[in-house]
């Protein structure tokens, strides 16, 4: 798994700046302005600083960006950046800043001189996450990330804050891991032995097999792996960290390839089917996220884990499978095989836990992309202070999401003619009855928000934070929510 950068928080200390021999970062406000520190650096450097931040290059440069200068002469350096961010940047701005520092500096240590700049943990944070490269298999020898020294004026409150903030690193790229992985490495097996192994960090983990599965009666799932040699697995992390209220719940779609089944996906693109099962990653993220910042609230992550494949066992267009809840499906399309894997799962969660209330995430349907793009997911919900107060979240750690419509008026296009429904409802409003579809496996008074992550879970071209790939969007939204709602509070 990929190594996050070491991130040390120092004491303000300018007699480093001469034999530092990594990168050096300054900050420079938006009219020019440089610290303490900045000035030091400027100084030793023949006043070379305050040239640049006279020019009409730092003039036209944008919030949070990273002006470099190589070689510079008068100290040990390689390079030094001069990012321009003002003394009380936003959380946007920090991260930006961060990140423009972390596409620059290559694999040497950096040395960011934070002074008396706030959100310097947002800073490191930034830098963290845009330094990721999933390399696992890169045959070439890969140099390590060097370490990542923030000085700064109030070394206790940024070690503080940049401790909960790495957990929350520590998370995404956890996601961005598993969503990375090829899925003749990522099987069922292997997904289900790694989150196994969380119970390192306090997590406790069940893996339920088949057998269970067929005991507990989730024919909707187990459906879907028929036609694949890997066996189907629902894994049910536990994290206790409240009292002994009921927990709050996450379900994830674990898919680890797609192939449609007998409705078989065209050749173009299939390739990416390997992050079908990013709404189970980000599940385990924030579970991953939760621990190790030992959160003081009672949440329980749930991943239906299968693979999608043609064989003689697979399930068939027209086959009529019975849920976990006892309802009847037509499975009308294999293809739409998210929706069969997390009903039982919800309604297993419910059945289970009791909960305070259910998220699911799921990389569902190509329809979202076609409406929302790769900027935003889709949040459905039967709930308006659920969704308000996770859109508030998602808006403060900027993943984007959008509110999509529900009503009972798209019911009638998953009516089957000879079950309870079908799994497909046409073309049209596609992501809307799948959400219908999965409200169908909600209890009366539940409440309940689903994630269309299909958008934003894997991309095609760099994000603020993150390169090409797979995100890791949805950790740090919902660890916010869990924070800001559901922890027990300090009295």
């Amino acid at each position: 798994m990929t190594d996050l950068p070491t991130v040390r928080i120092l004491e303000t200390d300018l007699s480093v700046l001469p034999s530092h021999e990594g990168a050096i970062v300054v900050f420079a406000t938006p009219d020019g302005k440089l610290d303490q520190g900045a000035r030091k650096l400027s100084t030793l450097m023949k006043k070379s600083l305050l040239r640049l931040v006279e020019s009409e290059a730092f003039e036209s440069a944008k919030i949070g960006e990273a002006m470099v200068m190589s070689y510079p002469v008068g100290i040990a350096a390689g390079k030094v950046m001069v990012v321009k961010l003002g003394r009380r940047p936003s959380v946007e701005e920090a991260r930006k800043a961060g990140a423009s520092i972390a596409k620059v500096r290559g694999t040497s240590d950096v040395l960011i001189m934070g002074g008396a700049t706030s959100r310097m943990a947002d800073v490191a944070y930034g830098c963290a996450l845009r330094g990721y490269a999933f390399t696992a298999h890169k045959t070439a020898d890969q140099d390590a990330v060097g370490a990542i020294d923030v000085m700064t004026n109030a070394p206790d409150e940024v070690q503080a804050a940049t401790d909960v903030m790495m957990a929350i690193a520590e998370g995404v790229v956890f996601t961005r891991d598993l969503t990375n992985e090829p899925a003749n490495v990522l099987t069922t097996k292997e997904f289900a032995n790694r989150l196994k192994e969380m119970e390192n960090i306090g997590l406790t983990v069940e893996v339920l097999e088949e057998d269970k599965l067929e005991e507990l009666g989730m024919g909707s799932l187990l459906c879907v792996g028929l036609g694949s040699a890997s066996p189907s697995k629902v894994v049910v992390m536990q994290w206790n960290g409240g009292g002994d209220e009921a927990p709050f719940a996450l379900v994830g779609k674990g898919v680890v390839f797609d192939t449609g089944g007998i409705s078989l996906k065209p050749a173009g693109g299939m390739e990416d089917m390997t992050m079908d099962m990013g709404g189970a990653g980000v599940v385990s993220g924030v579970m991953k996220t939760l621990a190790l910042r030992k959160a003081k609230a009672n949440v329980v992550g749930l991943v239906g884990l299968v693979e999608n494949m043609p064989s003689d066992r697979a399930t068939r267009p027209g086959d009529v499978v019975t849920s976990m809840k006892g309802d009847t499906i037509e499975v009308i399309n294999t293809d739409a095989e998210g929706r069969l894997v997390l009903a039982d799962v919800l309604w297993y969660a419910q059945e289970r836990f009791k909960p305070t209330g259910v998220i699911n995430l799921a990389t569902l349907t190509g329809a979202i992309i076609v409406g929302l793009g790769h900027e935003n997911a889709g949040a459905f919900s039967n709930d308006d202070t659920l969704c308000n107060r996770f859109l508030k979240a998602a808006g403060a750690e900027g993943e984007g999401a959008w509110r999509m419509p529900m009503g009972a008026a798209y019911d009638a296009k998953i009516k089957s003619r000879i079950a309870d429904m079908k799994n497909v409802g046409g073309r049209d409003a596609g992501s809307i009855t799948a959400a219908q579809f999965l409200q169908r496996f909600i209890k009366d008074d539940m409440p309940w928000m689903h994630l269309d992550i299909a958008g934003v879970a894997s991309v095609k071209a760099e994000t603020a934070l993150a390169p090409a790939g797979a995100t890791g969007w949805g950790v740090a939204a919902l660890n916010r929510l869990i924070a800001d709602v559901y922890e027990t509070k300090e009295t």
